[in-house]
């Protein structure tokens, strides 16, 4: 489990193609405080440690999980950034929201405007899970817990104040990028109550 605020932002040091794809993500992190077999949402994506050095650690990536997020969308390379956060501890803050990095699909910016200091964001989501999302709900998109502002059929918008951008990766993308989409895992329990009522 995660909180949806980004703690570090990685760099994609290396990718190898084998049975599954292999990345190495360079990191501030302490990793001598982070075991083999830990959870790191890289992106919004929970990923495993399988190795580790001093200041990097290496994850295996199912053809599934490439082909359910934007990691086959947009492509890990060399240099990428990504938003990365560990895995809640019991007693942690919980300053976002309950966020489990299982990816439900990707959504496309189709809009970027300037509103203030702050950066309005509109996205496209999938058909089958834009009925999960409302207004003033939460959403993780590339692992960050966001606040929707407004749904309008399959697009909704979201805020970026300068913190998040200088914090995240959300300072360097642009229209037509995708980015994971993680529904409220509430949403998907209040629909599924509805459609059983």
């Amino acid at each position: 489990m995660f909180t949806g605020i980004i703690t570090d932002i990685g760099v994609i040091a290396r990718v190898e193609q084998r049975g599954d794809m292999r990345a190495r993500v360079s990191t501030g992190y302490d990793m001598s405080g982070v075991d083999l077999g830990a959870s790191i949402s890289c992106d919004g994506v929970c990923l495993t440690v399988i190795g580790k050095g001093d200041d990097w650690f290496d994850v295996d990536i199912s053809a599934e999980t490439v082909s359910k997020t934007n990691i086959s969308a947009n492509g890990w390379e060399t240099g990428k950034r990504i938003n990365l956060e560990r895995a809640l501890k019991v007693g942690d803050e919980l300053g976002g929201h309950i966020v489990s990095g299982h990816v439900d699909g990707v959504a496309e910016i189709v809009e970027m405007r300037d509103e203030g200091d702050s950066t309005r964001i509109v996205f496209e989501a999938p058909a089958e899970l834009a009925r999960f999302i409302a207004p003033k709900g939460s959403v993780a998109l590339n692992g960050t817990s966001l606040t929707v502002n407004e749904v309008d059929g399959r697009r909704f918008g979201v805020n970026l104040i300068p913190h998040t951008q200088e914090v995240t990766n959300w300072g360097e993308v642009s229209t037509g990028d995708f980015v994971n989409l993680e529904i409220d895992t509430l949403a998907r329990y209040v629909a599924r109550l509805a459609e059983a009522g």
